[in-house]
C-alpha cells in the first residue's frame, strides 16, 4: 500500500513514520509536510534513504500540491495529522488555524475523492483529531465519543469543523473514514512550546517554567508511542465511519506533573535544596479561555479493536526525559529564532 501521512515532520507525524516503517515494512510511506516552525525533517534523519519512504514538500492549503502528491506517487490511503495545533498561537493568529486545519483538510478530501472516484470506498483516510473538540469537564465525567461538541478556542474550534467535514464526506460522498480524537500527547521529537518539553528544557537550561494561572487544570496524558500503535490499530481494524477516542488514563492536574517532572530532572541533573528544578516554578497569567479538565473515555477502542496503552505515566516520562536529555543538540536547533521571539511574547 502507498500511504501518506500528512505532517510527517511533525511531533506525532515523525513517531508515527517511524513505527509505521517497523511495524508495517511493505508499505510505501509518503510524507507530506510544510515544514512550517513544528515540522522537522532531522526528525527522520535515520530513515531518509529507506527505499520505502518518501518526503513531499507541500501544503495542504495548496491543493495542486495535493493532488500532484496523489499522482506521482500513487496514493491509496491517508493518515492525516497536518495541523496547527498549539492554542497559545490560534489565541494570536487565529487565521492560521482556520486555514490548514479547516480549509486544508477540505482540500485534502476533495483531492481524495477525485482521484479515487469510482473507487473511494475501497481507500481509507484516518483523521486525527483532539479532545479539546469536546470542551471542559467539570470535576467528574469523562468524553465519549458520543460526548457533544463545544471547543473553546480558536485551535479546538478549526478541528471540530475538520471533524464535522470528514463525518459528512463519509455520509454524503461514502467516503472511507475513520476519526480518532486523542488526549495530550508527550514523548521524543515534540515541539518545545508545549508544557512537558518545555519544561524539561527550562530546567536544563536553568530558565523559570511558567504555569499558568494556579496549575490545577487537569489533562489526561498518552505516551506517543502508545498513540502510534492506537493509530495504528484503528486504521487497520476501524469501522469505516466511526470514531474512537484515544488516552492514556493518566489525569494530572499541570501542578502535580511539573512538580513530579522537577523531581526527577533533579535526579537526572544531581540538584537540590536550593537548586532544586521546582525552585524554577513560575505562575504566569492564565491564558483566555483556559479549558479545566479534560478526560476521555477509552472503553470504545479498548472493547472493540483490544487496544490499550503499554506504558504507564511513570515509564513514558522516563523515557522522554531521557530522550530530551541525550538530544540536547535537537532543542538547540529548533529553539532559536523564531522560538525565541514567541516565548518572549507569550510568557515575557
Amino acid at each position: 500500500m502507498n500511504l501518506m501521512i500528512t505532517g510527517g515532520a511533525g511531533f506525532i507525524g515523525a513517531n508515527l513514520v517511524l513505527h509505521w516503517l517497523r511495524h508495517q515494512p511493505d508499505d510505501l510511506v509518503v510524507n507530506f509536510d510544510a515544514l512550517t516552525y513544528a515540522g522537522n525533517l532531522g526528525n527522520l534523519e535515520d530513515v531518509k534513504d529507506l527505499p520505502n519512504y518518501r518526503f513531499f514538500h507541500g501544503d495542504l492549503r495548496n491543493a495542486l500540491e495535493i493532488s500532484k502528491a496523489f499522482s506521482e506517487h500513487n496514493i491509496e490511503a491517508v493518515i492525516h495529522l497536518a495541523a496547527e495545533s498549539h492554542v497559545d498561537r490560534s489565541i494570536h493568529v487565529p487565521a492560521d488555524f482556520i486555514e490548514t486545519n479547516v480549509t486544508g483538510t477540505f482540500n485534502l478530501l476533495e483531492t481524495a475523492r477525485e482521484f479515487w472516484g469510482d473507487e473511494l470506498s475501497k481507500h481509507r483516510i484516518l483523521h486525527v483529531s483532539t479532545d479539546e473538540v469536546y470542551g471542559s469537564l467539570g470535576s467528574s465525567g469523562k468524553f465519549l465519543e458520543s460526548t457533544p461538541y463545544a471547543p473553546n478556542s480558536p485551535y479546538s474550534s478549526s478541528k471540530a469543523a475538520s471533524d464535522h467535514l470528514v463525518r459528512a464526506w463519509h455520509h454524503t460522498y461514502g467516503m472511507n473514514v475513520v476519526t480518532t480524537n486523542c488526549s495530550n500527547n508527550y514523548g521524543p521529537y515534540q515541539f518545545p512550546e508545549k508544557l512537558l518539553p518545555l519544561l524539561i528544557n527550562n530546567c536544563t537550561q536553568n530558565l523559570p517554567i511558567p504555569v499558568y494561572g494556579d496549575g490545577k487544570n487537569i489533562r489526561d496524558w498518552l505516551f506517543v508511542e502508545d498513540h502510534c500503535e492506537a493509530l495504528d490499530c484503528v486504521f487497520h481494524e476501524g469501522d469505516t465511519g466511526e470514531t474512537y477516542n484515544i488516552g492514556g488514563c493518566n489525569e494530572w492536574s499541570n501542578i502535580d506533573i511539573v512538580r513530579y517532572l522537577c523531581r526527577e530532572l533533579d535526579k537526572e541533573l544531581n540538584r537540590s535544596g536550593a537548586d532544586s528544578c521546582e525552585n524554577l516554578i513560575t505562575f504566569v497569567k492564565d491564558r483566555p479561555g483556559h479549558d479545566r479538565r479534560y478526560a476521555i473515555d477509552a472503553g470504545k477502542i479498548k472493547n472493540t479493536l483490544n487496544w490499550t496503552p503499554r506504558h504507564t505515566f511513570e515509564e513514558g516520562l522516563t523515557k522522554t526525559i531521557r530522550w530530551y536529555i541525550d538530544h540536547q543538540d535537537w532543542v538547540s536547533n529548533i529553539t532559536t529564532g523564531t522560538y525565541r521571539d514567541y516565548y518572549k511574547h507569550q510568557y515575557g
